[in-house]
C-alpha cells in the first residue's frame, strides 16, 4: 500500500468541525513554554477556534554570525511552539537581509525543521530557501 493511498483514505473519512481556523501573531504568545501553550490551545479549543497558522515577522539587518543565529534560534522556537499547537503553517515574513550568504542556510534549517514536524514553512521577504 503506498503512501498516497493511505492519506487519501484518511483525508476522505474527515468530516466538518465546528471550528474557526484562524491565524495568530507569534509576537502575540507570551512565552514558548509548553506550560504556556498548552492553555493556549485549550482556551482556543474552548472558543471553537482551531489555530491553522502562526505568523512570524522576522529581520536580519546586521551582518553579524551571532545576530542571525539569534534571530533563527528564535524563529525556530516559534516553529517549535506551532507543532506544539498543532498549526499547519508557519509563515516567515523577512523585512531586511544584511547578508544573504548567512541567511539563508540558516533559514533553509528552519523550514527543514518544520518539514520534519509536519508543517509547511512558508517564506515571504527579499529572500528564498529551498528545503
Amino acid at each position: 500500500m503506498s503512501t498516497t493511498s493511505s492519506h487519501r483514505s484518511a483525508i476522505d473519512r474527515c468530516q466538518p468541525a465546528d471550528a474557526t481556523p484562524v491565524a495568530l501573531e507569534a509576537a502575540a504568545l507570551e512565552s514558548t513554554a509548553p506550560e504556556y501553550l498548552r492553555d493556549l490551545k485549550a482556551e482556543l479549543t474552548d472558543e471553537g477556534m482551531v489555530l491553522a497558522e502562526l505568523t512570524v515577522d522576522a529581520c536580519f539587518d546586521e551582518d553579524c554570525s551571532l545576530a542571525t543565529q539569534d534571530e533563527v534560534d528564535r524563529i525556530r522556537g516559534y516553529v517549535r511552539a506551532g507543532s506544539f499547537l498543532g498549526v499547519g503553517t508557519v509563515s516567515v515574513t523577512v523585512d531586511d537581509v544584511a547578508d544573504p550568504e548567512k541567511v539563508k542556510p540558516a533559514l533553509a534549517a528552519c523550514a527543514e525543521r518544520a518539514d520534519r514536524e509536519g508543517l509547511a514553512f512558508d517564506l515571504e521577504g527579499p529572500i528564498a530557501v529551498n528545503a
